[in-house]
């Protein structure tokens, strides 16, 4: 099949292209490589620069390609700078993603699998987190995530458009070949890595919340997992299946349990200070993936925090510059 990967030399999106490829679709890559890195993208592919902003671009390339389905990534994608400029969030995640829904339906492509978040839960009243748990985001890039959301719906509904929406929680790892390299880094675990190398501290964004260790918990699931929902999300597709879907381990680890994990890793102890809570982060975020089990055929085959640990410390090992681009 042809697909089209939005934001598709990101750290998920590489991996997505990855898996892809070793499926045997064909693969078009749309990205403005504004945090994405040429080098991510399986040669394989077919990259196109450009911007989901601009109108004609997205045009052009509906017109030079049929897709028979779409799997969006792109997007601005840290919470704390979405508290800080909004505007930017709500352009790049719901304004871009509107022109590509409306290049979809004028070119009769029909099937999107779409990059959504936990942050559409806020702070949950319990986990683990379903998909009927109130959705209440506690910043702009959660409620972007579910705006556009709403909008596949209504899509769907006016258009007959298909949707899968994947409800990320927190992605760890690598594979051999790609993993996270971001400029500045906000992820925990590289963060952490990056500070076994160099022996500096790791800051730890709140000390005080009502956890056990009182840090943040979050449920964190391997990158290949996740770029494997969306395989099996074009498959529910095909199925005529319409929906969202969270994507998580069902367990979740507090940023000292991870600095624990990553020291074993590492054989390094790896020293921390706290400093203040970010605007925007809840407690804890938990997810029960059972609805992606039945409906969707996914189950996490990564879930060892310290498997994902150790793989993203291989990679940053065999690539310590990260990507040359």
């Amino acid at each position: 099949m042809k697909v089209l990967v939005t934001g598709g030399a990101g750290y998920i999106g590489s991996v997505v292209v990855e898996l892809l490829v070793r499926k045997e679709h064909s693969v078009v890559v749309l990205d403005n490589f504004s945090t994405g890195h040429r080098a991510a993208v399986d040669p394989s592919a077919e990259v196109v620069q450009g911007e989901l902003a601009d109108d004609s671009e997205v045009e052009s390339l509906f017109r030079r390609n049929t897709f028979d389905c779409v799997m969006h990534l792109a997007g601005d994608s840290l919470v704390e700078d979405s508290m800080r400029l909004p505007g930017k969030y709500y352009r790049s995640g719901l304004c871009s993603g509107l022109n590509l829904l409306a290049a979809m339906v004028r070119h009769g492509a029909r099937r999107i699998v779409f990059s959504s978040s936990a942050s559409v839960y806020g702070d949950p009243e319990s986990v683990p987190i379903t998909e009927t748990a109130p959705t209440r985001p506690q910043n702009p890039y959660g409620e972007v995530k579910l705006a556009f959301e709403r909008a596949l719906h209504w899509f769907h509904v006016a258009h007959g458009l298909s949707y899968v929406s994947l409800r990320y929680f927190n992605a760890a790892g690598a594979t051999e070949t790609h993993g996270e390299h971001h400029s500045p880094e906000t992820h925990l675990i590289p963060l952490v890595l990056r500070a076994a190398v160099l022996g500096k501290a790791v800051e730890v964004y709140g000390t005080d919340y009502p956890t056990e260790d009182g840090t943040c918990v979050r449920d964190y699931v391997h990158v290949l997992d996740l770029a494997e929902a969306h395989v099996l999300g074009l498959g529910a597709l095909l199925r005529d299946k319409t929906g969202v879907f969270n994507l998580g381990n069902g367990s979740g680890y507090s940023v000292k349990q991870v600095l624990a994990a990553a020291g074993l890793v590492t054989g390094t102890e790896i020293p921390w200070h706290g400093a203040g809570r970010r605007p925007g982060d809840p407690a804890r975020l938990v997810a029960s993936s059972e609805k992606a089990a039945s409906q969707l055929g996914w189950r996490p085959e990564r879930a060892s925090l310290h498997e994902m640990i150790q793989s993203a410390w291989d990679w940053m090992r065999a690539f310590p510059a990260g990507y040359p681009d």
